[in-house]
């Protein structure tokens, strides 16, 4: 019988990709998820019934331990940008992550992946990085042969940067960003999810990763590169700080006043805090080189899938040829 994996989060944006590989190694994958009825696009990655989606919440114990049994890796992808109700940073980030790997150590399961985050730090201002490293200190405590990997800002297909910054070009010429300067290495979406299959597989000695691509840019160069892929002319505006804390202020009060009903999907407080810091990976980090990858640039995969929001869509290059021909 294939041997098995059980991947929390499995249906998310990097989750998938490892589910996909992992299947392709001929592993049965086990999808574990909030609402299976939502992951079924996990299903065609194998063969019939080698990935299948699982009910899990990952706050629950018992959940946590049904989805894992029989499992011979482990590999945790869940991870939030904004507290939902009693999806807290705290519940899920560093709790979550530790109830997975105590789990995964008294039923004896022979390896753990851990999906953190570039930024990890226990002293940090930031909830969201402070509980990634909350998060990490967990998984090694009942895990100590974990391989935990620190992506920066992931792009691909599914992403929520490029993807969202391409989508506001559409409301007119000014695109207002935060932190402009702020240096970020992005690493493709395949990339990390390559990563995660060599540990799950044990092909990757245990340990920290930090995971970043060939390029390092600052939000304005990143957002530059993204209109250039769209062929769009905008306005980049960096909003001063005092401003964009005003905004991320308001977000978060109409979230908390509505109870959560309107959620905060714009900038938080935290975000903000965040974004104050460069996403790069650290000197003496071990990373992707360390596991045998070649990181893939960000121009050449980002044309593959933003080509929606340039002006005439999958027709704006022949568009763009015939102005060229009239003139």
């Amino acid at each position: 019988m294939s041997k098995l994996v059980t991947i929390y989060g499995g249906s998310g944006f990097v989750g998938r990709y490892i589910a996909r590989r992992m299947a392709k190694e001929g592993w049965r994958v086990r999808v574990a998820v909030r609402r299976p009825n939502e992951a079924m696009h996990v299903k065609p990655y194998g063969a019939v019934g080698q990935v299948e989606p699982v009910l899990c919440n990952i706050r629950d114990d018992a959940s946590v331990a049904a989805a894992m049994v029989g499992a011979e890796a482990v590999i945790n992808c869940v991870g939030i940008l904004n507290n939902d109700g009693k999806n807290t940073f705290d519940a899920v980030q560093a709790e979550g992550a530790g109830r997975i790997a105590r789990i995964a150590a008294e039923q004896g399961v022979a390896r753990m992946v851990h999906l953190s985050a570039i930024g990890a730090d226990a002293d940090s201002d930031s909830v969201y990085a402070a509980t990634k490293a909350a998060g990490e200190a967990a998984v090694l405590q009942h895990m100590p042969d974990a391989v935990i990997l620190r992506p920066s800002v992931i792009f691909g297909a599914e992403d929520g940067f490029f993807n969202k910054f391409a989508g506001m070009t559409r409301f007119g010429p000014i695109l207002p960003i935060t932190a402009a300067e702020t240096r970020f290495q992005p690493v493709f979406v395949d990339n990390v999810a390559e990563a995660a299959a060599k540990g799950a597989l044990g092909q990757a000695a245990p340990g920290v990763y930090e995971l970043g691509g060939p390029d390092v840019m600052t939000m304005r160069e990143l957002i530059g590169l993204m209109l250039d892929v769209i062929h769009r002319r905008r306005v980049v505006v960096g909003l001063p700080v005092w401003i964009a804390r005003i905004m991320a202020f308001g977000f978060d009060m109409v979230q908390a006043i509505s109870f959560g009903l309107i959620s905060n999907g714009v900038l938080t407080r935290d975000q903000l805090r965040n974004l104050a810091h460069d996403n790069v990976v650290s000197e003496g980090a071990k990373t992707l080189s360390d596991l045998d990858i070649r990181p893939v640039a960000a121009d050449s995969v980002l044309p593959d899938y933003l080509w929606k929001f340039r002006p005439s869509g999958q027709y704006d290059e022949m568009t763009r040829s015939a102005r060229k021909l009239r003139s």
